[in-house]
């Protein structure tokens, strides 16, 4: 029967190795289950970066089309729409 978790060997300060112990006991959990919880943590704030910097292009382009509100960006794909007939 195979294992369904891999292991995995990390190097640590001591006073970072202390402070994930120190966590793992307060929060009552393994170090194996506060590491899964700090990268599911990692992974959302990830996202919300990558979404930051896609909102931030949205301003971007807007501004240099002049783009104010979304009755612009629709009178843009209607124009579009029309030169492609």
């Amino acid at each position: 029967m195979s294992r369904t978790t891999k292991t995995m060997t990390v190097s640590l300060p001591p006073q970072i190795y202390k402070k994930v112990v120190e966590m793992a006991i307060f929060e009552h959990k393994t170090k194996s289950e506060l590491f899964r919880d700090m990268i599911a943590v990692y992974e959302s704030h990830l996202l919300e970066t990558r979404w930051r910097r896609v909102r931030e292009m949205g301003r971007e382009i807007a501004e240099d089309f002049s783009i104010k509100s979304e009755e612009d960006v629709e009178n843009i794909i209607h124009e579009f729409r029309q030169s492609k007939k």
